[in-house]
């Protein structure tokens, strides 16, 4: 974005790609059928999980800069935290809290140390503020279809929904018809193809199972470890020959920042003991 496509005609592609994907494996897995009674449920995710969520994101991405996406990214779980307790009565102990806190710390202070961009508020910072709250609301709605449904059949009803929201987004009808696909060249499409099959088929596959066994929030405290795998595949990019040596930009003080960062996550998806 934005020299082969634009940020609307990016998530059509992503969308549509990972919704085949799934009914694939849902095709092999013999999905179940879904209640009526659930019916607005699974509408609900799709139109908040799926459509606001990528339009949000990808808009307020091609908007904003890394560090201010980076920084408002690491507000989630506190949002997923705060929704869960006044929407379904999920309370958290103290010493969640304070992993959670220590979490946000740690990461938007590496988000922070590792980008040159000034912080200040944008256009797009507000499209990323939302499409966090949409994130949020997705993993507290789609947490008790898990009680009913197999993961594969709830997600791939929910991408199936949030497929109609954005194919009734009206300036898709605006933008498709104008993009230029000859154009796009192989190297651009294998990352075209990662975003979907990577980033969206498997990333929504691997939290949706995920959450059958873990709370909302916990799920969504494991967005802090984001940094920390930019880092480790700072390495492994330039070791393969795939990217530039980045190298140069980690230093003592940022891998201190990543053990501050596990820290948080561990107090948080600690279970509690047994008799609490």
């Amino acid at each position: 974005m934005p020299t082969y496509l634009s940020p609307t005609v990016f998530i059509v592609l992503r969308i549509l790609g990972a919704t085949f994907l799934f009914w694939l494996l849902a095709f092999v897995s013999r999905p179940q059928k879904i209640k009526t009674k659930d019916l607005f449920t699974f509408l609900a995710c799709g139109f908040f999980g799926i459509a606001v969520n990528q339009l949000l994101f990808f808009h307020g991405l091609n908007l904003s800069s890394p560090m201010n996406a980076g920084i408002i990214m690491a507000l989630n779980p506190i949002m997923v935290a705060i929704l869960s307790f006044f929407l379904i009565r999920e309370a958290l102990s103290l010493r969640q809290w304070v992993g959670i806190g220590i979490g946000a710390f740690g990461a938007i202070a590496l988000t922070a140390f590792g980008s040159s961009y000034q912080f200040s508020v944008e256009k797009g910072d507000l499209f990323l503020l939302g499409n966090s709250l949409s994130y949020a609301f997705y993993l507290i709605l789609v947490k008790p279809l898990m009680k009913k449904y197999d993961p594969i059949t709830v997600i791939t009803w929910v991408f199936t929904f949030g497929s109609v929201f954005i194919l009734l987004f009206p300036p898709v009808w605006e933008v498709l018809p104008a993009t230029s696909f000859q154009g796009i060249p192989p190297s651009v499409w294998y990352k075209i193809i990662f975003v979907i099959v990577g980033v969206t088929f498997l990333t929504y596959l691997l939290t949706v199972v995920g959450l059958k066994y873990v709370s909302a929030t916990i799920a969504s405290v494991f967005i802090y470890f984001q940094p920390i795998f930019v880092m480790v595949f700072t390495f492994v990019f330039f070791t393969l020959g795939w990217s530039e040596d980045y190298s140069a930009s980690i230093h003592v003080r940022k891998i201190l920042l990543m053990a501050i960062v596990m820290v948080g996550v561990f107090l948080t998806s600690k279970p509690m003991s047994k008799r609490k």
